[in-house]
C-alpha cells in the first residue's frame, strides 16, 4: 500500500499580511518562494533546500511593516508543515544535526511531539542582517517552531558574520527536521509510548 502524500497549503490573511503557502514534507527540497524580502526569501529556500520539504510560498505585506511580514510568513509555513506531518505516525520523531557556515557553526536538535517548546540562541551582534532587524530574524525561528507544534532548539555555537550564524542555524535546522520527519519502515503508529503524539 502507498505511503499517504504529507502534504498541507494553509493561507493567512489578516489586516496586515496575506500569505499562501503549499508544502510536500517528502519533496526535493525545491523552492519558490516570494515575500518581497530578500533575506527572508533566502531563509525560507535555504530551510526547504536541506529539509527536503518542497515549499511554495508567496506573501505580501498590506501594511508595509516588515516585522508583520516576517512573524506570519513563519507562522503559515509552520502551520503548514504542521498539518502535511498529519497524526506523526511511522516516522523517527527525533532529529538532530550541526551545520557549519564558514566560521560560524550551529546545531539544533527537534523532537516532532506536539509539545510546543522551543529555544533559539542565534547570538546575533545586533543592527540587522541583509536588511532584515535582528529581532524579526530571531522572532522568525520562534514563530516557525511554535507553528509547527514541535520541541526544538536551535544554537549557535561561533560566528563572527551574523548572516553566516543565521544561515548556519537555518540549515542545521532543517537538517534537523528532516531527519524527524523520516518515516520509519519499522515502526507502526505515533513514536510514542503513549500511543499518541
Amino acid at each position: 500500500m502507498a505511503a499517504q502524500a504529507r502534504t498541507a497549503a494553509r493561507e493567512r490573511k489578516t489586516a496586515e499580511t496575506e500569505i499562501s503557502v503549499e508544502v510536500n514534507i517528502d519533496g526535493a527540497g525545491e523552492a519558490d518562494v516570494r515575500t518581497g524580502g530578500a533575506f527572508l526569501d533566502h531563509l525560507v529556500a535555504s530551510f526547504a533546500k536541506h529539509s527536503m520539504v518542497d515549499v511554495r510560498l508567496a506573501a505580501s505585506s498590506l501594511d508595509g511593516i516588515a516585522h508583520h511580514l516576517t512573524e506570519d510568513t513563519a507562522i503559515a509555513l509552520g502551520e503548514a508543515i504542521d498539518a502535511a506531518l498529519g497524526e506523526r505516525s511511522g516516522i523517527a520523531r527525533f532529529g538532530s544535526a550541526s551545520a557549519p557556515m564558514d566560521e560560524a557553526l550551529a546545531s539544533s536538535a527537534v523532537d516532532l511531539v506536539r509539545r510546543q517548546h522551543s529555544h533559539v540562541s542565534l547570538g546575533l551582534g545586533g543592527g540587522d542582517v541583509e536588511g532584515m532587524p535582528r529581532e524579526d530574524l530571531e522572532h522568525f525561528f520562534g514563530s516557525l517552531l511554535k507553528s509547527m507544534a514541535c520541541c526544538a532548539h536551535v544554537d549557535v555555537a561561533r560566528g563572527s558574520n551574523d548572516h553566516h550564524r543565521a544561515e548556519a542555524a537555518i540549515k542545521s535546522l532543517a537538517l534537523s527536521l528532516r531527519h524527524a520527519a523520516a518515516r520509519d519502515a519499522r515502526r507502526e503508529g505515533p513514536p510514542s509510548s503513549k500511543g499518541a503524539m
